[in-house]
């Protein structure tokens, strides 16, 4: 009698076990994986030298117009710290002249300019340091400077820093501003540059030199009366603003009058 045939049915479980540990292996593959990244170091920042500077290309820049039209050379590295100059620069093509042309710019306070970006300073250069900071002397304006010179010079760089986007110059110009001397006609060029050339909410320049004058009455009358009426006709505004505080002044010294009432006015002329 034939034994009978036994089958055996093959498992599953060998197919499970082995894709198990095949995730397993996986799951510790990525684990070894992640252990061998290298750690990563901190990276430092490049420092840029005055030697990188001065290995940029050169640009030129073209001030004034006409007669009046100067060409100066300045590194394109130190230029870009402008962010007007930047914009510029980044429009350069390898076989264009590298030139940028400010036709309605001030020589000069283009020239301090670049004398700050490369030095961090402009002539006349700042002496000592807290109350007792002051300029170097400056030969070339005369003295007494009814002219305004010595403001003015800061004042255009003032001006040329905030249009080119230099903060620190900025603050700079401002700061030699209040430690220039000047006289009554000096003072009165100075404010019609300064309601000239900056816009109307420029706090930082106008409203010290409407506080200047409104403190100083005496000085308009006996030494620049023609002057300041020219300059009030010329520039309403600064007239408003001297004005206006002129009044905050007044009031602070009288009795503040209430909303609704009236003072009365002496009349001449008979009563009828």
């Amino acid at each position: 009698m034939a034994e009978p045939e036994v089958t055996v049915a093959e498992s599953t479980d060998d197919v499970d076990m082995g894709e198990t540990v095949e995730n397993v292996d996986a799951l510790e593959g990525e684990v070894d994986d992640t252990a061998a990244l290298p750690e990563t170091e901190p990276e430092i920042p490049v420092r840029t030298t005055f030697l990188d500077y001065l290995r940029s290309p050169i640009v030129q820049l073209s001030v004034g117009s006409g007669t009046d039209q100067t060409l100066l050379s300045a590194h394109e590295a130190l230029l870009t710290q402008s962010p007007f100059f930047a914009g510029r620069c980044a429009s350069f093509a390898n076989d264009v002249p590298r030139l940028i042309e400010l036709p309605d710019e001030d020589l000069e306070a283009t020239g301090s300019l670049l004398e700050y970006l490369y030095h961090g300073e402009y002539f006349p250069k700042r002496l000592g340091g807290g109350k007792d900071m002051a300029l170097e002397n400056d030969p070339s304006i005369p003295s007494p400077d009814d002219t305004g010179a010595s403001l003015l010079r800061h004042a255009k760089v003032y001006t040329l820093a905030d249009k080119f986007g230099l903060p620190a110059l900025k603050s700079l110009a401002h700061s030699k501003i209040h430690r220039t001397s000047s006289t009554a006609k000096g003072e009165i060029a100075y404010a019609k540059f300064v309601y000239k050339e900056t816009s109307a909410d420029d706090h930082t320049l106008r409203k010290p030199v409407a506080a200047f004058w409104a403190t100083r009455s005496h000085v308009l009358r006996h030494e620049a009366e023609v002057e300041f009426r020219q300059m009030c006709l010329e520039y309403p505004q600064f007239g408003f603003d001297v004005l206006n505080l002129v009044l905050d002044q007044k009031e602070r010294r009288e009795p503040t009058v209430q909303p609704g009432s009236s003072r009365k006015r002496a009349r001449n002329g008979l009563a009828m």
